[in-house]
This record gives structure tokens, sequence and C-alpha cells, in this order.
């Protein structure tokens, strides 16, 4: 089976970007693991909690700028703008996919 390429990415920051909460949790896997702000989520629930929160905290556009692949690590720069401390800023979401599904993402800045 091919590796997803740009277009998956671009369809995950769409649909995040959109509000589409159950397309959004369906790209992972029943076990993945999402850290953000040093906060592990684990888990289908967990990642449908964390997605719901974010927008509650801060409103923001996320744009994303760059795509590289190292390894088994999908590296996507997005450009984001908001009401958060830091604003702008570009973050790096790290994934790692298992069966064209996300296994793990880790957002740095």
């Amino acid at each position: 089976m091919p590796k997803p390429g740009v277009f998956f990415f671009a369809t995950y920051f769409h649909e995040d970007r959109h509000g589409d909460l159950e397309d959004v949790v369906a790209r992972f896997t029943a076990d993945a693991t999402v850290r953000d702000e040093d906060v592990m989520n684990r888990g289908h629930d967990a990642v449908g909690a964390w997605k719901t929160k974010s927008p509650t905290v801060y409103s923001y556009t996320s744009e994303p700028l760059a795509v590289t692949t190292t390894g088994d690590q999908t590296i996507v720069t997005s450009h984001l703008v908001g009401d958060f401390p830091g604003n702008p800023l570009d973050l790096r979401y790290l994934f790692t996919l298992r069966d064209s599904k996300i296994a793990a993402l880790e957002i740095q800045p």
C-alpha cells in the first residue's frame, strides 16, 4: 500500500480548519497518541476531546507551509495566527503513520 502523500495532510488540515471532528478523529488509529503543549492524549476519545478543546482555548488559523519526510515521520510546518501567546508562530506537526492512519502526532514549536 502506498504511503499517504501531501493530499492526506492537506485534507487533515482542511478538515481540522472546518471543524469536521468526526473526519479528523477517523484519520487516527484507535490507539493513536497526540502530544500537544506537553500533554499526551491516547486513543480516539482522548484525541476527540483534544480536538474539541483546542478551539475553546485559542482562536487561530493554521496554514501549512512545507511537508518533509524523514524515515517513518512526516513533518508539516504550519504558520499559525491567532489570540495565543507568541502569536504568530510556526509549528511543526510530526506525524507517524500506520496503515494510512495517524498513529502518532507531536506538535512542536
